[in-house]
């Protein structure tokens, strides 16, 4: 049996389509702009499945990111690196961290830290957020682009998984150089990484202000290290 004729769109369906499509790309462009990277290398394998989770339920418990634009990015394997669009819906974001998969590989800090300046250049960034438990690069380079964060006001936010001393010491020197803050990632502990995106989301969305005026221990925290 024949099919029907497809129904052609008119040029006013067409029309309505794109000024829908332009206002949800001007909506998001007018968000407080996170980025949130994670690393996951296989070093991450052994708490990935506890730590995935409870990434995840950092955006489902976090109501002030419904009030920004987030890009979720990771790297992983043989040099995959990987940056979803500008998203503003939790659950979109959560539902891409559960599919997110551990692969061997060395870390690449370095190129995210490029393409997060990459990303500022073209729309200011509030804050980058970084999950992760290992630095194989240079900690000089690191530092220098952490650095040249600080200089465009781009604050690090870097949160460790683990107690290696070495990657706390880059990880605090690069918080510090670009204005940012660092702190332990405890993957036992949803309600406490929870706090600790809240309190960067309050601080993307109103900045230092925000935080000064919230109560808890990842505020304080926070602004303890954060520069007056």
């Amino acid at each position: 049996m024949a099919r029907p004729p497809a129904r052609v769109s008119s040029s006013h369906d067409i029309d309505r389509f794109l000024q829908r499509s332009r206002n949800i790309t001007e909506f998001v462009a007018k968000q407080p702009r996170l980025l949130f990277a994670v690393d996951a290398t296989a070093s991450r394998q052994p708490t990935w499945d506890r730590a995935s989770q409870v990434q995840v339920e950092m955006f489902r418990a976090t109501d002030e990111v419904a009030a920004l634009a987030v890009q979720l990015a990771y790297y992983s394997g043989f040099r995959q690196f990987f940056a979803s669009p500008w998203l503003t819906d939790s659950g979109q974001l959560a539902h891409l961290m559960r599919s997110v998969r551990c692969e061997g590989g060395h870390t690449q800090i370095a190129r995210l830290l490029r393409h997060a300046l990459e990303e500022h250049r073209k729309l200011a960034l509030r804050a980058l957020v970084f999950v992760g438990d290992a630095v194989e690069e240079s900690p000089d380079t690191l530092c220098d682009l952490a650095g040249q964060c600080g200089l465009l006001k781009l604050p690090l936010f870097l949160f460790q998984e683990g107690r290696e001393p070495a990657v706390e010491n880059t990880f605090r020197r690069m918080a510090k150089l670009s204005g940012g803050a660092w702190a332990r990632f405890d993957s036992s502990s949803a309600s406490a990484l929870a706090g600790l995106l809240g309190a960067v989301a309050r601080y993307a969305r109103g900045g230092r202000a925000a935080l000064e005026n919230s109560s808890g221990d990842s505020a304080r925290l926070l602004l303890d290290q954060l520069k007056p």
